[in-house]
């Protein structure tokens, strides 16, 4: 019969048996996922950048830098867009941009500004309301696949609040994804808008008349310039997301496989000095029988 410790740590083998093909199949959906994220963060660009392209044009055409979204008064309240996650087991994702969010809480608090926080993801929600920090809106269900028009909504609500004065400036806290291997935390201001800056007419540049006037197309394009800027940064974070928890389910993917050999071979030493005894036994019996 086997003994206590054995059936211990063979009870444990299998529960880490069980948990590794959990953290195996995460691993494999995360990097599944990794490369239709990574194809729409590289469609968005090409879009994002004819709207520069466009705005500086307009700029060029005498529109000026008088849109609502252009200017910049004193900051009494600053608005956060924190973009995290909703589920965990992505690692140090979310937390090394909530950790990123609330210094600069902290600086904009001591420099006596009031903090607005419009949180993307469970984990920002969760973190930021536990703690006491005003939470304007939250918006849940959109880091796995964002779509453009929970992009629209984000920005229209922080565009509102701006034109109202409800909010002085808005800045983005994301993840931005540059390798599979390798994804940084940002912080970018998102408004007021700063007018793109024009490289300067080069050689075969076309002269364009406009109508509207360079004006109204300038109203027009801004807010979805704006739009265009946050859904860059949902596609980022998203393609940031499905990589961190593709590396960290590997990682435990990985620490189940050593922690099962160890247990393996704590298992097989105990049997072993099982046997051991009980041979033992069987001639120390067998011995006491002869004489």
């Amino acid at each position: 019969m086997a003994s206590a410790q054995l059936r211990d740590t063979r009870r444990r083998i299998k529960s880490v048996e069980a948990t590794q093909k959990i953290t195996r199949a995460m691993e494999l959906i995360a990097a599944s996922r990794i490369p239709k994220a990574q194809g729409r963060v590289l469609a968005s660009q090409p879009y994002t950048a004819k709207l520069i392209e466009v705005i500086e044009n307009v700029g060029a055409a005498g529109a000026g830098t008088s849109h609502a979204l252009l200017e910049r008064r004193e900051v009494k309240t600053v608005g956060l867009l924190i973009v995290t996650s909703d589920r965990g087991m992505a690692g140090a994702y979310a937390s090394n941009i909530i950790r990123l969010a609330e210094t600069r809480i902290v600086e904009l608090q001591k420099a006596g500004a009031e903090v607005a926080v419009y949180a993307v993801g469970k984990k920002a929600q969760s973190y930021f309301r536990y703690r006491g920090y005003r939470i304007e809106q939250a918006y849940l269900g959109v880091t796995d696949t964002p779509g453009y028009g929970d992009a629209r909504a984000m920005a229209n609500t922080a565009m509102a609040a701006y034109a109202e004065g409800r909010i002085d400036s808005l800045e983005t806290f994301y993840t931005q994804y540059q390798t599979a291997m390798r994804q940084v935390p940002i912080q970018r201001e998102m408004l007021p808008i700063t007018p793109p800056e024009s490289t300067g007419e080069s050689e075969g540049s076309v002269s364009y008349q406009f109508e509207p006037s360079p004006e109204e197309i300038l109203d027009r394009l801004l807010p979805r310039y704006v739009e265009a800027n946050i859904f860059n940064i949902l596609l980022e974070a998203s393609a940031s997301e499905h990589s961190a928890r593709r590396r960290a389910m590997k990682a435990a993917t990985d620490n189940a496989d050593e922690l099962i050999r160890t247990l393996s071979i704590q298992a097989n030493r105990a049997r072993q000095a099982e046997i051991t005894t009980a041979i033992t036994e069987i001639v120390g019996g067998a011995e006491a029988l002869a004489e």
